[in-house]
């Protein structure tokens, strides 16, 4: 094989793997495509993370969230961003500094020198090691300024990562406060159901002893038909529910999450803080308007920074040499001298006329400056808004739940009364059956009143920023 044949095949195998890569060929399928499996092989360590859950366990609220903080793959992002933000403000911080860099050079010459009417053979072999040093010695507040929109970035990124942890808490706590009531729901509507049966009972009884009608019957069996239709859909959203709280924590949904029934919770029944404090300790508190205040702190260190412009930057540079030189020349002895030369370098660089530039370098800034602070009147103004719906959906929850309290009390009191009476044969079946009906739209808004009342104290604290506060419960209002 020819050396030429050798070389076209090694730059063929080479060129393969450039080559190969192409767009799908068709659009009306999927493709194959080389790599497709090496990416399925990489993905498959991230799809098999996983935490485990007790299916025997009944978790609390308190419980749930710790176990979102700690596996919810968002809140690494945030603290590796956190982390990386913290590490360019040590890149800032090293232009106090002074930068040191080393060279080692050895380098060897043959040549044929011209000496008289013939030419003599001359080999120089030289060593050398330099060190070259510089350090800015005044720059009239360039580096504090990048060093200061450095530790606003790590300010603002710290604060995003408690707002992750926040929203988080937020979003289990929702999906927790949902999966309660539709756990709810599903106990009213088994509920429901056992009294659509008793019903159907009675009237398939009265109808054996030639006391109902047939029509009587089927209407019954309409009711009990519906009950166990409503029973059904209640399962369902509770199933998608569970989901929901699973994919919160960081897991999948086929998980099974036990918690506790809603009918075992403290439910409350009134606001401790007016509207102005809780108002207040939003403005206190909340880590995406404290990121926000930290992101015009990063806008006084740009300008800072553009106005250090307009001044000179003095510098200085050291760069020690140590060189030692061997030569040998044709019928002579070798040469050996050595020597330590370098340089000192004091810099001023000043920039007296750029077009302009610097002015609009800082006219910027200070633009940005003033939009920093603008947005945080607007996030003031967002959070006032979202705290006083807040307030105002819990005060109203609160009135709707004393309301279907009373609502079930007097539903459960007239079906009592028209199954008794109808078994006397004192009233009919359309007014057991409508009273059945109420009964069960009764439990069911009882349910979603307490659900309802917890989920607007979640909205609440979530609006305040209480949640960070809470240690993992549920803050009292």
């Amino acid at each position: 094989m020819s050396i030429w044949t050798t070389v076209s095949l090694f730059f063929l195998l080479l060129t393969r793997g450039v080559f190969a890569q192409s767009a799908p060929a068709l659009p009306d399928h999927p493709s194959h495509f080389v790599g497709e499996r090496e990416i399925e092989n990489s993905a498959k360590p991230f799809l098999e993370y996983r935490f485990s859950i007790e299916p025997d366990r009944t978790y609390t609220l308190a419980e749930l969230v710790n176990l979102a903080e700690e596996h919810n793959p968002a809140t690494r992002v945030a603290w590796q961003t956190a982390r990386a933000q913290m590490a360019a403000l040590g890149v800032a911080r090293s232009e106090l500094y002074p930068t040191l860099a080393a060279v080692a050079l050895s380098q060897t010459n043959r040549s044929e020198v011209l000496f008289g009417n013939q030419f003599n053979r001359q080999t120089v072999q030289s060593f050398g090691g330099a060190l070259d040093l510089n350090y800015t010695i005044f720059d009239f507040g360039g580096r504090a300024g990048r060093i200061a929109a450095a530790q606003s970035d790590l300010l603002a990124a710290n604060f995003a990562f408690n707002d992750t942890h926040r929203k988080i808490i937020y979003d289990v706590t929702e999906a927790y406060d949902r999966l309660l009531n539709a756990n709810g729901q599903v106990e009213a509507a088994r509920a429901s159901l056992k009294n659509a049966q008793a019903v159907q009972q009675a009237a398939e009884d009265r109808l054996k002893n030639g006391l109902a009608t047939l029509p009587d019957v089927l209407e019954a069996r309409s009711a009990a038909a519906q009950a166990q239709y409503d029973l059904q859909a209640a399962l369902g959203v509770e199933k998608n529910t569970r989901g929901d709280l699973a994919t919160a924590l960081g897991t999948r949904p086929t998980d099974a999450i036990r918690v506790q029934p809603i009918d075992q919770l403290v439910i409350p029944e009134s606001i401790g803080d007016s509207v102005d404090q809780a108002m207040d300790r939003a403005f206190a508190q909340r880590p995406d308007l404290m990121q926000q205040v930290a992101e015009v702190r990063k806008a006084n260190a740009s300008v800072k920074e553009a106005r250090a412009a307009y001044y000179p930057v003095l510098s200085a540079r050291v760069t020690p040499n140590a060189q030692s030189l061997y030569g040998l020349q044709q019928q002579l002895p070798w040469a050996h001298p050595a020597d330590l030369t370098g340089e000192l370098q004091l810099k001023l660089n000043w920039t007296l006329f750029d077009g302009g530039a610097r002015k609009s370098h800082l006219a910027q800034a200070q633009a940005n400056l003033r939009v920093a602070e603008a947005r945080v009147n607007v996030i003031q103004d967002t959070i006032a808004d979202e705290v006083w719906k807040g307030y105002s959906n819990l005060e109203t929850a609160l009135g709707q739940r004393q309301a279907a309290a009373a609502l079930l009390s007097a539903a459960d009191q007239s079906y009592s009364s028209a199954l008794e009476s109808y078994n006397d044969g004192v009233r009919n079946l359309l007014d057991v059956t409508a009273a059945q009906a109420t009964l069960a739209r009764a439990r069911s808004a009882d349910v979603l009143a307490r659900a309802q009342v917890l989920s607007s104290l979640s909205d609440l604290v979530f609006e305040t920023g209480d949640l960070m506060q809470s240690s993992a419960g549920r803050p009292k209002p």
